[in-house]
């Protein structure tokens, strides 16, 4: 079960110290959208890499954000395997971080991957309606977007939002430079 963190809590660290360790999950382009000031972006493939690591290094407890809670329960269960109990989650994420008017860092805005999923779906589920009516094999597109978002909502994993996350859109005008969020995670306990 994971350990959460409502964003009441996490904003009064953030607002009179000591400020918690804020590890954005999210990709580089979510991060670069719009981010929780200090937080460090160390996407959820590179902290599935790298967990040991940061079970390792990690000198305080670590506050695990996503756009609403799902990547960063993922993230969570990872560093719990890899021996990393001292974990929480922000509850509702970044999402619930802005609904409680919490400073964010902005950048130039995009989708967020939800919503163009949600469009690309609705998309081909209205094209192969129409087409249906002209030629019937067409409705198998429509049951088989359908059955995706079924699998999407049962295992809370969208597999449009991972290849939509690949267009050159969505992909950050900067890196993440993964190593030096390592370091900041290892270095945070001397911080200030």
């Amino acid at each position: 079960m994971s350990q959460t963190i409502d964003t009441a809590t996490v904003r009064f660290q953030v607002d009179r110290g000591p400020m918690p360790l804020l590890v954005d999950v999210r990709t580089p382009a979510e991060f670069e959208d719009a981010h929780v000031p200090g937080a460090i972006n160390l996407p959820l493939a590179a902290l599935e890499w790298h967990a040991e690591r940061v079970s390792r290094d990690a000198t305080e407890q670590i506050v695990l954000v996503c756009q609403n809670g799902p990547r960063a329960k993922r993230a969570q269960a990872r560093l719990a395997a890899a021996g990393l109990t001292d974990t929480v989650v922000l509850e509702g994420g970044l999402n619930a971080w802005e609904d409680e008017d919490g400073p964010v860092v902005r950048g130039p805005e995009h989708w967020a991957l939800e919503r163009q999923a949600r469009l690309v779906a609705g998309s081909l589920v209205l094209v192969a309606a129409l087409a249906s009516l002209w030629w019937t094999p067409a409705a198998f597109v429509a049951a088989f977007i359908g059955a995706g978002l079924v699998f999407a909502g049962l295992t809370d994993t969208c597999g449009m939002a991972l290849l939509l996350a690949k267009l050159p859109y969505n992909r950050p005008t900067t890196k993440v430079d993964v190593e030096a969020s390592l370091a900041r995670i290892s270095r945070a306990g001397g911080r200030v």
